[in-house]
């Protein structure tokens, strides 16, 4: 029979070279599942048993629920090592998927809005350079990320119906519409500042004109 997994747990925490942070952060992340199963023989604590206890643990951001599982993986990795288990049995369990419901998303960051007041400012420190007042006009009205507006040719644009259609992730295509105070400052933009010549909605400005 293989040794309790409150033993081998204090094993894995006691190995040389681990730093006082990392001992705590263990000692933090495996307390919960060591009050539980700790007496309980390591070969018993099958697949079954650590994703209940994954499951378990509703209130973790989605990325701390990632460092919880890659430990307690990690630990069995360690108990397969020593020969006390022979594999490990969440070996390539998927991890929990960021809940958008919750405000949950790939980066793990809230996503935050700007108030009007926040706007106001921000417009008011565009508005001396038509297009940067275009482009930061065109983002907040569209939807659209930075890297889809600035591949844009001027032909792309439906100013007609204030809409373009931009290839986003996974090649996917998809429209985007925008205001008509957005459509104001492209206007201002294409008459005073765009280079004729360029097919490009945003071009540079000129290196002695600055326009």
């Amino acid at each position: 029979m293989s040794p309790p997994l409150a033993t081998v747990a204090t094993e894995f925490i006691d190995r040389p070279g681990l730093s006082e942070a990392t001992i705590r952060s263990y000692e933090f992340t495996l307390m919960p599942l060591l009050q539980q199963y700790g007496q309980w023989p390591t070969e018993l604590i099958d697949r079954e048993v650590l994703e209940t206890h994954l499951n378990s643990l509703t209130g973790l951001r989605y990325s701390t629920h990632h460092r919880h599982q890659a430990i307690l993986q990690a630990l069995m990795n360690f108990a397969v090592e020593r020969h006390y288990i022979r594999a490990n049995p969440i070996s390539r369990l998927p991890r929990r998927k960021p809940n958008p419901q919750r405000g949950e998303h790939n980066s793990d960051q809230a996503i935050r809005y700007l108030t009007p007041e926040q706007l106001h400012v921000l417009y008011q420190a565009v508005a001396k350079d038509r297009r940067t007042e275009a482009l930061v006009r065109l983002l907040h009205r569209s939807g659209a990320r930075i890297s889809e507006l600035l591949a844009l040719d001027l032909s792309d644009v439906d100013f007609k119906d204030c809409r373009f259609q931009v290839l986003g992730k996974g090649n996917k295509q998809r429209w985007c519409f925008f205001s008509a105070d957005a459509h104001d400052s492209l206007q201002k933009y294409l008459k005073y500042h765009r280079h004729a010549q360029s097919p490009a909605l945003f071009t540079a400005q000129h290196r002695l004109t600055q326009q």
